[in-house]
């Protein structure tokens, strides 16, 4: 048999489905095979492989895994490969194929740096049967990344991976079956990926993992994330801006907060997925129950950081939560007054603890205690928007648009769109400016008008910023377009 190997002209499609994580990961795909002299196209119609990096968290994730790759299979040309990578392809590999006949190839999330070695191996098989590459007992981390950047820039944000896989015992979660035990990749990695971002001109880096509190307990270190903090901000002082995402709750420790207050380039946000505000439902979620915990630990946060911005997220109609553990949780909600929630109804997974618990709640139920959670936290956020009011804000600008305001001036007809300190890429909010600012800059504004999720601005002409290394703007100075 001859030996086939893609050809040095063969081109990939690639689709990344699913959370911040994921998208990591098909970035390091897409190194992968752009080590090997792989071309990435935007249409699947110009290439020889066509992947998609799966999403095997919730039904409505599952099913636009698939769907996708039904549609690539149905419309693909001869010759061209389809390979399933990423979480719903590691859990549910031999189904999938079932699922989605034709299927050329399945390779699973703790084995994705050999992508390459699998569309050799599909070049090579004599007959069309898929091919699976799926080891359960592979790291997932930290010891075969094949040199690749364990990042996703996007613009002048970059998300950074710092570990991966689990070993929290939650309920209703099936990411420990999906990636494994928790990994963390090796301070002085991760250090130097910071470097490198810092030397592309990144100006905000996001600390990414299943758990990021956990980071460094397999390594044998004790508050490993304050540590890492204090790593990456000596190495990497021209990135202005560094953002903690899911905390876990009971691991924020007093040094990983004297850490985020001693650093200016740590951002004053804090992402930190708590899940209900009522100890008996969280008993059955198997998470931490000590809902004192959290009111002394948000207590100390604010009093140690100021302008802290504190965002969670909860679900809803989990098995046997009761009107009053929901009453529980909205009490919670409004003695702590979070700056950002998100909220999701409880969706049932196969072969998890959570699905075989009794007294599962009905959807009209889940959807009717979504929308009062949700009303709740939108009048909380909208008085916390408005105290913003006549403040001055850094925003990284990331985008501009028309202004399409009955009442926007002559000199205003283009926005400029950016985040504040407060506001984590693609899940809170935006703040809309007057006037066509640099993208990719940090740029004080004035705060002028605030709605539930986004805050208006203009630029503050009275402030000095340094929008690019070496040089500082003033008053007046701040390039316009």
């Amino acid at each position: 048999m001859q030996t086939v190997h893609p050809s040095r002209q063969d081109k990939y499609f690639l689709v990344s489905l699913g959370c911040s994580k994921n998208t990591v990961d098909s970035e390091s795909i897409a190194q992968v095979l752009q080590q090997h002299q792989m071309i990435g196209v935007d249409v699947p119609e110009k290439a020889e492989v066509l992947i998609v990096n799966t999403c095997g968290f919730i039904d409505r994730a599952k099913q636009e895994s698939v769907d996708t790759l039904r549609d690539l299979v149905a419309k693909r040309r001869p010759g061209q490969l389809v390979i399933a990578a990423g979480c719903l392809s590691q859990r549910y590999g031999e189904t999938l194929v079932r699922e989605v006949p034709g299927l050329d190839g399945v390779i699973g999330t703790r084995r994705w740096m050999d992508i390459f070695d699998l569309i050799t191996r599909l070049r090579q098989r004599p007959h069309p049967e898929p091919l699976y590459h799926l080891p359960t007992d592979a790291p997932t981390v930290g010891l075969d990344e094949r040199g690749v950047l364990r990042a996703s820039v996007q613009g002048a944000s970059a998300y950074l991976k710092i570990a991966d896989g689990c070993r929290r015992p939650c309920a209703f979660c099936a990411i420990p079956k999906i990636k494994g035990t928790a990994v963390s990749r090796p301070v002085e990695s991760i250090v130097a990926e910071a470097v490198r971002l810092q030397a592309m001109g990144v100006k905000e880096i996001l600390l990414i993992a299943q758990d990021s509190t956990d980071y460094g307990y397999d390594l044998g270190m004790k508050d490993g994330l304050a540590h890492l903090l204090d790593a990456i901000v000596s190495a990497a002082p021209r990135i202005p801006w560094i953002r903690i995402m899911y905390a876990y709750p009971g691991y924020v420790t007093e040094r990983l907060m004297e850490t985020m207050a001693r650093h200016p380039q740590v951002l004053p946000y804090l992402d930190m997925p708590l899940q209900h505000g009522h100890r008996e439902t969280l008993k059955r979620m198997k998470r931490p129950a000590k809902v004192e915990w959290v009111y002394e630990t948000v207590g100390k946060l604010r009093a140690m950081i100021p302008n802290l911005a504190v965002r969670t997220t909860f679900i809803v109609g989990y098995p046997g939560e009761t009107d009053a553990e929901f009453e529980g949780l909205l009490q919670f909600v409004r003695d702590l007054q979070f700056d950002r929630v998100g909220a999701f109804k409880y969706s049932y997974e196969i072969g998890t603890p959570s699905a075989a618990l009794p007294n599962q709640v009905d959807d009209d139920v889940k959807q009717a205690r979504y929308d009062q959670l949700m009303t709740l936290q939108q009048g909380i956020s909208l008085a916390k928007n408005q105290a913003f009011i006549g403040q001055t804000l850094d925003v990284l600008i990331e985008g501009h648009g028309a202004n399409d305001a009955p009442h926007a001036r002559r000199a205003a007809s283009t926005i400029s769109l950016g985040r504040s300190y407060r506001d984590a890429p693609e899940i809170d909010g935006y703040v809309l400016i007057e006037g066509e600012l640099p993208i990719g800059e940090i740029v004080p504004v004035r705060i002028t008008g605030a709605t539930t999720y986004d805050l208006m601005a203009t630029v503050d002409t009275g402030s000095r910023v340094v929008i690019e290394p070496g040089r500082v703007y003033a008053a007046g100075e701040i390039p316009l377009g």
